[in-house]
């Protein structure tokens, strides 16, 4: 015979989070108080977004920073990939051919390749992303999605990015504001693409969101591919690097000078691959390469921007 007993009992519901996580959700999930919340939001320590007044946690960038900062030792650490990914750059894939450093290119834009670095599936990724309350390039999203990860920043180079177009069509596009009301087909990059988020930074300067130009459906996966589809008139304009433009031979309207930037794990930098494909970077014949392709600065080339 089974008893019943009159004294409550405590039932421990597991919590599910949702996707996006107040401050007391997300410190229910955490398990601290909601004081060390806003402790972590103080020094900002903690992924959060703060909508019409309240702080909002994503849940997968809550995840990913637990695990980025929980101590342990693997057992084996794999190697990489010999793949440079991220951002394509004209004067990178051709250095990576001329040095024989044994390493393959792979792009799809800057977010991915940050990505497979941090995951450890390749060597090095470029990038070039701006951040728009600053300014600055690469290192305030590393710093903010990727603290701990023990990646490091090299910087390649300065490049002027900017609108190209066809020479009949400059006059109307003499600036980003123009695309507005230019009635030109824009060509847009990827949203993983770092050119993709720079061209939202300049027309958010200007108040234009990008739904209010004229876009082609297909994005370009690479400056060179928007240059080819504004030669073969699939578009009419778009963002991109001085090189792109002069590669194939159109106009070019400079708007910004941008930092490219390679990420890549602190054990990579000293492996023969990147260290072959650094020195050739250093050589004349690669400086005089990156005067006759248009739009770089290499005065800072080689200058470690991150390494924390």
């Amino acid at each position: 015979m089974v008893k019943r007993s009159d004294e409550a009992v405590a039932v421990h519901v597991p919590l599910i989070a949702p996707d996006m996580m107040s401050t007391t959700e997300v410190a229910d999930y955490l398990r601290v108080s909601e004081r060390t919340i806003y402790d972590l939001l103080k020094e900002k320590k903690i992924p959060s977004s703060r909508v019409t007044g309240k702080w909002l946690f994503p849940k997968k960038l809550i995840d990913r920073w637990v695990a980025q900062n929980t101590e342990y030792t693997p057992a084996k650490t794999r190697d990489a990939a010999p793949i440079v990914a991220g951002s394509h750059d004209p004067l990178l894939e051709w250095a990576l051919r001329e040095s024989h450093c044994g390493l393959a290119m792979m792009t799809a834009g800057s977010l991915d390749g940050i990505r497979r670095v941090a995951d450890g599936d390749v060597v090095a990724a470029g990038t070039h992303l701006i951040d728009s309350s600053t300014g600055e390039f690469n290192v305030p999203y590393l710093r903010a999605h990727y603290a701990r990860s023990h990646l490091v920043v090299i910087h390649w180079a300065k490049r002027r990015q900017g609108l190209i177009v066809r020479p009949p069509d400059v006059a109307r596009v003499a600036s980003v504001a123009k695309l507005k009301t230019s009635k030109l087909r824009v060509v847009l990059r990827q949203p993983e693409a770092g050119g993709f988020h720079l061209l939202n930074h300049l027309l958010e300067g200007e108040r234009i969101d990008v739904s209010q130009l004229i876009t082609i459906d297909t994005p370009a996966l690479t400056d060179g591919d928007l240059a080819q589809k504004i030669r073969d008139g699939e578009g009419d304009v778009g963002l991109a690097c001085e090189s792109a433009a002069h590669a194939a031979g159109l106009a070019f309207v400079p708007l910004i000078e941008e930092r490219f930037d390679l990420v890549l794990r602190r054990r990579d930098y000293f492996e023969p691959p990147l260290q072959a494909l650094f020195t050739f970077a250093r050589t004349a014949a690669f400086a005089k390469r990156a005067e006759a392709m248009r739009g770089y600065d290499l005065s800072g080339h080689g200058a470690v921007m991150l390494n924390e």
